[in-house]
């Protein structure tokens, strides 16, 4: 038995799919607006950065599952599924990534006293990986409301 399947147009037509990546953009839209707003220069690189206000991460758990319960129901298993799996991508980026950048904060910190004294090392640590409690309110309010007007819009 053979069953054709046409998967490139399904996902074309994926409103889950389309509305996270959506909300995604727009919270990294968002990010490059605030930069500039603040220090009034474009930092294109905050396009694809991680970190800052607010979430992308968020927003984009956040809209897949706002959607998925729009569509599928919010009493169904893939809605349940989906809210666990948007509720742990959101306690690490509070929790565990921001960790991790408050420590390359610190590693970065030690290494510039061995740079200061004249031993080079290799390069800097990224230290925005995580978020505040705030950004990730934040990216969860953002991917709310475009699942919200995704579904009830378009």
């Amino acid at each position: 038995m053979s069953v054709s399947v046409d998967v490139f147009g399904e996902l074309l037509t994926n409103k889950v799919i389309w509305t996270a990546i959506f909300s995604w953009a727009v919270a990294q839209i968002i990010k490059v607006l605030l930069e500039l707003k603040k220090t009034r220069k474009f930092n294109s690189a905050l396009f694809v950065s991680s970190g800052g206000m607010p979430s992308s991460h968020t927003s984009f758990v956040t809209a897949m599952t706002m959607s998925i319960g729009f569509t599928e129901r919010f009493d169904s298993s893939i809605f349940a599924l989906s809210a666990v799996f948007s509720l742990v991508v959101m306690y690490d980026a509070a929790g565990v990534r921001r960790a991790a950048g408050n420590q390359a904060a610190a590693i970065n910190m030690i290494v510039k006293k061995f740079e200061d004294q004249g031993i080079k090392l290799d390069k800097k640590l990224k230290e925005l990986l995580g978020h505040t409690p705030i950004q990730v309110a934040g990216g969860a309010v953002l991917g709310i409301t475009v699942a919200f007007v995704s579904y009830y819009i378009f």
